[in-house]
C-alpha cells in the first residue's frame, strides 16, 4: 500500500478523506470521542500541507435512507473545537451535485459530507456511485480501517477511479496488527475473552499455531472449564462447544501453543452480589463465575512478564460491577508496567477491552488499542480485509 506520508506536493489538492467517525450519539451529544481523536493526526498532517479536505464518513446504520438522528452535524461541531477552524458540513445530495468543485465558494478547506450511510449505493458498493463520488477530489485517503472489512462505494470501489493511500491511523493500525501476527517477537501471548468461542474459533486457529501462550478469559473460560468437566454453576457459556474445544486443545499439543484457563474464580449469586473467591471444585450449582480468581491473575501476571508482545482481546470477567472488574485492571495494569519499562510490544482491541483500559486511564500506554472491531478480529482471523485489498 502507498502511505499518503510519502507524497510530497498535496498543497491544493483535494482529498477524499475516509474517516471512521462513527461515535456514539445520544440526542446529538457526543458519548465517547476517542474515534474522533485518533484521527487528529490525518487531519492535521493534510492541513499543515495545505490541502482541501473532503471527509467522508457514517454514524449508524440508517440503512439508505435520512435520518436526522445519525448526521454529521455534532461531529462537525467537534472537530471544529478541536483543529480551531470551521468545518463545513454538505447536506445537499451529492449524486445531484453538477458543480464538482464543493470549494468553489468556501473560505475554509475542510468539508464534511453528509452520512455517507444515507446512501443505499453506499452499501451496496455501486460502481457509479464510487466513480461519482471520486470526481468530487484530486486523491483518495483511507484513514478508516475500522470500516475496512466492508465492501462499500466508499472503502473499496472508489479506488478505482482515483490515485489511493492509506492513512496515517490505517498504517499504525496494520503494523501493529502485523507485528501479533507475522512479524512477531517472541513469546507471544493472546489473552482472550468474551462469552462466545464459536465467534472467535476463526481467530484463535489463526493464533494457535503462531503463538506461545493463549489464555481464555470471561465467559469463554466457562466453555472451557465445562469442558473439562468442572461446575460452573448458572455462569454463562455457549452450548454444544465440546467439538470446538476439542480441536482447539488438538492443535494447541500440535503446535506446541499452551492453553491456559482460571485455576481459580470469583463468584456471586447475582451480578451484584458480594464477590467470593473459590476454587474450581467448589463451585455451587447456583453459584455465577463473574471475574478470575488471585491464582489466576499470578499466573496471568507471569506469563505476561514474561512475553515480548501481548494481545488482548476481551475482559476477564463482569468489569461492569467493580467488585468483579479486578481480574480486568490488573491484567491491564500488568501490561502497562511491562509496556513501561520497554519490555512488551502491546495491542489490545475490543470495545470492553477498551473501556477496562480507559477506566484505569491507560490508553496511552498500550502501544497500541485498536477501535476498528469487526476488521480488527477479522484480520487476526487471517482474512483479506476489502479496503486493504483496493488500496493494493
Amino acid at each position: 500500500m502507498k502511505s499518503i506520508q510519502d507524497l510530497q506536493n498535496l498543497e491544493g489538492k483535494k482529498v477524499l478523506l475516509r474517516l471512521d467517525l462513527n461515535v456514539p450519539l445520544n440526542e446529538n451529544i457526543i458519548k465517547d470521542e476517542t474515534r474522533i481523536n485518533k484521527i487528529l493526526p490525518i487531519l492535521n498532517f493534510l492541513l499543515n500541507k495545505k490541502s482541501k479536505i473532503i471527509i467522508i464518513s457514517h454514524v449508524g446504520r440508517p440503512k439508505g435512507k435520512v435520518n436526522p438522528e445519525l448526521s454529521m452535524k455534532p461531529i462537525c461541531e467537534n472537530l471544529e473545537k478541536k483543529i480551531n477552524q470551521k468545518v463545513n458540513l454538505l447536506t445537499e445530495d451529492i449524486r445531484n451535485i453538477k458543480d464538482r468543485d464543493l470549494f468553489k465558494n468556501l473560505s475554509q478547506n475542510v468539508l464534511v459530507l453528509e452520512n455517507i450511510r444515507f446512501y443505499p449505493e453506499e452499501e451496496n458498493n455501486s460502481l457509479d456511485f464510487a466513480k461519482n463520488l471520486a470526481t468530487f477530489g484530486d486523491i483518495y485517503v483511507n484513514d478508516a480501517f475500522s470500516c475496512s472489512h466492508r465492501s462499500h462505494a466508499s472503502v473499496a470501489n472508489i479506488t478505482k477511479f482515483l490515485p489511493s493511500y492509506a492513512g496515517i491511523q490505517f498504517n499504525s493500525e496494520v503494523k501493529a496488527l502485523q507485528k501479533v501476527t507475522s512479524d512477531i517477537k517472541k513469546p507471544i501471548t493472546c489473552i482472550i475473552g468474551g462469552s462466545k468461542i464459536s465467534s472467535k474459533i476463526g481467530i484463535i486457529k489463526n493464533l494457535i499455531p503462531k503463538f506461545d501462550n493463549i489464555i481464555f478469559v470471561g465467559g469463554m473460560a466457562n466453555n472451557i472449564l465445562n469442558f473439562k468437566k468442572f461446575s460452573i454453576g448458572k455462569s454463562i457459556y455457549e452450548k454444544n462447544c465440546d467439538e470446538i474445544i476439542t480441536k482447539i486443545f488438538d492443535a494447541s499439543k500440535k503446535n506446541s501453543c499452551s492453553i491456559i484457563y482460571p485455576e481459580d474464580v470469583i463468584t456471586g449469586k447475582e451480578l451484584q452480589s458480594k464477590p467470593i473467591v473459590k476454587d474450581l471444585n467448589d463451585i455451587n450449582s447456583d453459584d455465577m463465575i463473574l471475574d478470575i480468581g488471585p491464582k489466576t491473575l499470578i499466573k496471568i501476571n507471569d506469563l505476561i512478564n514474561s512475553s515480548k508482545t501481548i494481545l488482548w482481546n476481551g475482559p476477564a470477567g463482569y468489569f461492569e460491577n467493580p467488585d468483579f472488574a479486578n481480574g480486568s485492571y490488573e491484567i491491564a495494569k500488568s501490561i502497562v508496567r511491562n509496556f513501561k519499562s520497554n519490555s512488551i510490544y502491546s495491542v489490545a482491541g475490543g470495545g470492553d477491552t477498551i473501556a477496562v483500559i480507559n477506566k484505569v486511564n491507560a490508553i496511552n500506554e498500550f502501544n497500541f488499542v485498536s477501535t476498528a472491531g469487526g476488521a480488527f478480529l477479522e484480520y487476526l482471523e487471517g482474512k483479506e480485509l476489502p479496503g486493504i485489498s483496493a488500496l493494493k
